[in-house]
Parts: structure tokens; sequence; C-alpha cells
């Protein structure tokens, strides 16, 4: 990556290309990779809204172009230390972190009482890191509540017994070498401990949709090594016309979602927040992108690198799982709506 420190540009898409060129393929190569960045100072990045948005966009996809698993737990941890600073904590020293708040399925976290004491029960699916990480915001639901307004954090070891993770939560090939499993809390206790930040702070703070921006940016880091992969295969012979069309129209997609990514980027430098909700516009750009390369790249392959090249059958199975992330026409939808309410002369808003 080529970035001038301090400057608030993106240069991802046409960038120099990564060093390690193999997705990792263990769970246990994964943690050793996170385990040698934190010590290296590599997860220290940037905070978002604080002048240096494009730098910490392109750190996180320059580690999703060289493995979307590994970008995934770096991602996490860097999202987990920017919430605490928000909050005015500070993250235990040389501990790997993560963010575990899914309520998919009507599931999640639930802050409740066993006797006196305040204990987290539930399961919480979609952990990536389950049983590679230190510690993890855990966001809670009080029993009783319904709304995210009622929801607490806390800042939670991951070393006891009460929280265990659930072996074969998760089936998919792609993403599998980043331990997203379901957790299973046991009345944990967090009586005395302080939340991090009033209740409902974690989708109420202005850093919230910043750091779904900051996960398309690790989309967008995947699907350029997905491109990247394309192109070392086509260097390998002579690409006819059809092929060399879908090779544009996957570049100009990215180049599209990367201008989009650094748009927001300045926007939020300059006024430390998002207040016209772009970041979520960008979201859905890069998904738009991601989905031009999982659609063209096997076009251009045909069926041989599908079944016989690893490196490109992982980075397919990687990015089609992790960008949908993106809740599609949920995330579209609610977009529409901003979309007309901004041209009937509402303006923007800050949700």
């Amino acid at each position: 990556m080529q970035l001038r420190r301090g400057a608030r540009v993106l240069r991802i898409v046409e960038s120099a290309r990564p060093v390690r060129d193999e997705p990792l393929h263990h769970p246990e190569d994964v943690a050793a990779a996170l385990r040698q960045a934190l010590e290296r100072g590599e997860l220290e990045l940037p905070l978002p809204g604080r002048g240096e948005t494009a730098r910490r966009w392109t750190e996180l996809a320059g580690h999703g172009r060289r493995d979307l698993a590994l970008a995934r737990l770096v991602e996490g941890h860097a999202d987990a230390t920017a919430i605490l600073h928000e909050a005015g904590q500070k993250p235990e020293p040389n501990a790997l972190y993560g963010v575990w708040a899914s309520r998919a399925a009507g599931r999640g976290a639930v802050l409740s009482s066993a006797g006196n004491a305040a204990v987290l029960t539930g399961t919480v699916p979609f952990c990536s890191g389950a049983d590679l990480l230190d510690r993890a915001l855990i966001v809670a639901r009080p029993e009783g509540t319904s709304g995210a307004e009622h929801d607490v954090v806390f800042d939670l070891a991951l070393d006891d017994s009460r929280v265990r993770s659930v072996p074969d939560t998760w089936q998919a090939t792609g993403m599998a070498a980043s331990r997203t499993l379901d957790v299973e809390l046991r009345e944990l206790p967090v009586a005395g401990r302080e939340p991090v930040g009033p209740p409902g702070f974690y989708t109420a703070r202005p850093g919230f949709r910043l750091g779904g921006a900051g996960v398309a940016a690790v989309w967008l880091g995947g699907a350029v090594g997905l491109h990247d992969r394309v192109l070392d295969l086509l260097g390998r012979g002579v690409a006819d016309e059809h092929q060399l069309a879908h090779v544009a129209a996957m570049h100009v997609a990215l180049v599209a979602a990367e201008s989009a990514l650094a748009r927001v980027a300045a926007t939020v430098d300059e006024s430390g927040t998002d207040p016209s909700g772009a970041a979520d516009t960008c979201r859905s750009a890069v998904e738009h992108a991601a989905r031009q390369v999982l659609e063209r790249a096997p076009r251009v392959s045909g069926p041989g690198p599908l079944t016989r090249d690893p490196v490109f059958s992982r980075r397919l199975a990687d990015l089609e799982v992790y960008v949908r992330q993106h809740h599609g026409e949920r995330e579209l939808a609610e977009l529409g709506r901003r979309v007309l309410h901004d041209r009937a002369g509402g303006g923007g808003r800050d949700s």
C-alpha cells in the first residue's frame, strides 16, 4: 500500500501487491499471525474520524487483500479498541479483542440475575475468534427489555469456564479459519464491573456506522485479492476479449468502491461524525463491487481454477461468506428511504 501518513487518500486497488499471496488455511496459523501482528504493533490503527480515517481503512483493506479470515479478526480487534476509546476507557495491554454483539435469530447475551448477582447468560451467535481471542466486548440486553437502547457492553476476559464456544456451529468452508462460532455464557458474573458506556451506547455512539464502513474496507480488500488472483491466472496464457471485458468490469467496480470509501473518510475526518449517513452508501457500494467480482471471477477462470487452485477457490469462498454481513435488500431499503427523504427536502439525518 502506498499511503502518505496523515494524508486523506486511499491507495488500495492499484497499490503494490501483497507480500503473502496464499491465504492461511488453519485457525492455528491465523491465531499465530494475529498474535504476531499485535506484538509488532500492527493492530494499533488510527481511530476513525480523527484525521487519519483513510489510513485506517487502507490498513484494514490491506489485511483483507492478504487473508480475509485474519482480516476479520484484525477488524474486530480494531473496532473493540475504538469502542473503548469512545467510552473513555482503555483496552487491556497485550490482549487480543473481539466484539460479540449479534442477536441473530432472537439469540444473544442476556443480562440477568442469579440470586443477588448480575450475570450474563444466553448464546451469542457469530463470535469471530471464539477460541482464539483473549477478551471480547460482549453486548448484552437486560432481561425483560427490548430494543438496542437498553443494551449494555462489558469488557470481559474469555479464559473463564463459563464462556464456552459451541463446536461445529460453523459448517461453511468460507471464513472457517476465523473460528466464528456460537458462544454460550453460563451465568458469567458481571457484578461490580463497569459497563463500557451507558445503556444504548453500542449503537448510539458516532463510531457505530463508521465501524460498519471499516468492515466494508475489509470486503474491498478481499475483492481486490480475488481480482489479483484472476490476473495471476490470466498471466499464464493469452486472455480473450470476453475475459478482458470481465477484468475491466471488475476493475471499474473496485475503483468506484474505493472512491466511495475515500469520500466518506474525508467527510468524517472533517466533521468527526457521519451526519448524512454516507457510510451506509459506502457499505452498499463496496458490497456491489464485491458481488461483481464474485460473479465475474469464475466466468474468467472457468472450472479449472475453481476445482484445482486452492488459492482461488479459498478467496472466492471467503469473500462470498464475509460480504453477506451486508444485509442486502434490507440495507438498501433503508438507504432508499433516506434518498427519498433527502429529495423531499428533509436533508441529512444522523441515523
